[in-house]
C-alpha cells in the first residue's frame, strides 16, 4: 500500500468525508446516535473546509481529522484540538491515522500553536494507544462522563507540547 498523502480539505471532498464519516461511526468512539437520513453537511459553520486534513491512498480518500480552536478565547489562542479523526476501515492498518496527527502537529505549529489537545473515550484502547505513541499524555479524566450502550465511559483528555525539543 502506497503512503498516505495529506492535503487540506476542499470543498468537494463533502460527499466523500460525509459517507467516511458515517461509515466508520462507532460507539468505541463517538458519544453522539448514530447518523440517520438525511444526513447533515460535514462541513458547516462550525467545520469549514480549512479545519479538515484529508488523507488519500491512491488518490481515493482514506481519512480525515478536524482540526480546530481548542476554545473562543484569546488567552487559549496558543491551543489547537483534535475534533474528529476517521480513517476507512480498509485503510486501517497503514499509517493513515499516524500521517494525520503528524500533520495536524505541524498545522498547528504552522497556526502558531503550542500545544495540540484532544478527548478520547477511556474505552477506546486502540486510539489511546496511537495517541500516546505519538507523544500525548493523559492530563485529566471526567470518570463516567458518558452512558453508551448501557455503560459508563470516561471521557480522557490528552495533549502533547509542539515546542518541547522531542515533540514528534
Amino acid at each position: 500500500m502506497p503512503t498516505p498523502r495529506i492535503r487540506q480539505a476542499r470543498l468537494d471532498d463533502e460527499e466523500a468525508l460525509g459517507h467516511l464519516d458515517r461509515a466508520t461511526w462507532s460507539p468505541l468512539h463517538s458519544v453522539q446516535p448514530r447518523p440517520e437520513p438525511p444526513y447533515g453537511p460535514f462541513f458547516d459553520e462550525q467545520h469549514p473546509p480549512r479545519e479538515v486534513l484529508v488523507a488519500e491512498l491512491a488518490g481515493a480518500v482514506a481519512g480525515y481529522l478536524r482540526l480546530g480552536s481548542a476554545t473562543p478565547l484569546a488567552c487559549n489562542a496558543h491551543v489547537r484540538m483534535i475534533r474528529g479523526l476517521a480513517v476507512a476501515e480498509e485503510a486501517r492498518g497503514h499509517g493513515v491515522a499516524r500521517a494525520l496527527l503528524r500533520a495536524a502537529g505541524e498545522e498547528a505549529r504552522r497556526q502558531g500553536a503550542r500545544r495540540l489537545t484532544l478527548r478520547v473515550l477511556g474505552h477506546n484502547a486502540p486510539a489511546r494507544g496511537l495517541y500516546e505513541s505519538e507523544g500525548f499524555v493523559v492530563e485529566g479524566v471526567l470518570p463516567e462522563e458518558f452512558l453508551l450502550d448501557g455503560a459508563y465511559v470516561d471521557d480522557v483528555f490528552m495533549g502533547r507540547s509542539l515546542t518541547a525539543p522531542d515533540a514528534p
